[in-house]
Parts: structure tokens; C-alpha cells; sequence
């Protein structure tokens, strides 16, 4: 076989064992166990494929190393994208402000999202904390929302471990497809 085109085998095969082998790890750090089985019997099978493919031909062409390096590299990056993309999990949103307040929990409500507020005290005075938990997909909706009405709002996002029950928003607009008004 070429090996160019051994070589970008090897490549390809590395990002797709390296990128789920990321998609594992993140699965295993949120308590999906099922998951974390499954995608670690992928990337380990894969592993040992391509394993077999450079270790008795990479004293003879190092070259192969090389992609089988940048192959591990590419792959962790694109297992973060795709992990990103999917957004598994879920967050805990807080927004701290001391103007808008109304107009944000007004708007996040009517999209759905369930929201609580809590009183505080700021450096320069009263503030209120706008707290709202979410399937994490949901996050851009939501610092989209917040910045619509306050563009330099202060949120914070944080990876919720488990959560005892998630509102889902209701009010979802629809697109694409779904968006067309059927005919009766």
C-alpha cells in the first residue's frame, strides 16, 4: 500500500479513535455509564486497528509516526468541537444585575425557561441574581436572551453534576421544516 495514503488512513483513524475516546471521558465525568461503555469498546477497537497498522512498519517509516501524532492531536480537537455541539449535560445559569431585571425574567420565562431570583449586595449596591437551570444546548439561547436586553450583563455558566427534575423550555420556536404552516 501507498504509503501516503497509509499514512492519511492512519490520520483518520486516530482523530475518530482520539475524538470518541474524548466523547468517553466526558461521558464517564457526567455518570453516563452506558454511554462511557459503548464508545470506549469503539475507541479501543479502533485503537488496536491502527496500532497494528504502524507499530511494525514505523522503525522502517517513521513518517508514519508523524500521522499517527497528528492524527491523536486533530482528534482531541475535534472531540471537543463535536462534545461542544452536542452539548450533553446540563448548566446552571446565573445572571447578576442590578437594572433589566423584570424585562430578563420576563423574556426567559415566556420562552419557557424556569427562573428564580435571589436579593443581594454588590460592590455598588443591590443586585439580584437571576438563576435558571438548563439542558446545556439550551446555553446560547439563553446568554443570547440576556445580552437582547442587557449586552453587559454579567452570567455565569456552570456544569450542573445531577439535577432532581430540568424544566424544558415550551415555548421553542420552530424552524426549518417544521416551520411551514400545513394546509387543511
Amino acid at each position: 500500500m501507498n504509503i501516503w495514503l497509509l499514512g492519511i488512513l492512519i490520520f483518520l483513524a486516530r482523530v475518530v479513535d482520539v475524538s470518541v475516546g474524548t466523547l468517553r471521558t466526558i461521558s464517564i465525568v457526567q455518570g453516563r455509564t452506558k454511554i462511557a461503555f459503548f464508545l470506549a469498546f469503539i475507541e479501543t477497537s479502533v485503537w488496536l486497528i491502527v496500532l497494528s497498522a504502524v507499530l511494525p512498519q514505523v522503525m522502517q517509516t517513521p513518517l508514519l509516526g508523524l500521522f499517527y501524532a497528528f492524527g491523536f492531536a486533530t482528534g482531541n480537537v475535534v472531540g471537543i468541537l463535536v462534545e461542544k455541539r452536542l452539548a450533553m449535560g446540563y448548566t446552571n445559569f446565573r445572571i447578576i444585575t442590578s437594572k433589566h431585571v423584570k424585562e430578563i425574567t420576563n423574556s426567559l420565562r415566556e420562552k419557557g425557561f424556569a427562573v428564580t431570583t435571589f436579593e443581594g449586595e454588590g460592590k455598588d449596591g443591590k443586585v439580584t441574581e437571576i438563576y435558571v437551570a438548563s439542558e446545556r444546548k439550551n446555553l446560547t439561547t439563553l446568554v443570547k436572551l440576556v445580552k437582547e436586553i442587557e449586552p453587559d450583563a454579567f452570567y455565569i455558566a456552570e456544569q450542573a453534576g445531577y439535577m432532581s427534575k430540568i424544566q424544558r423550555p415550551t415555548m421553542v420556536p420552530t424552524t426549518g421544516w417544521r416551520g411551514i404552516p400545513k394546509k387543511k
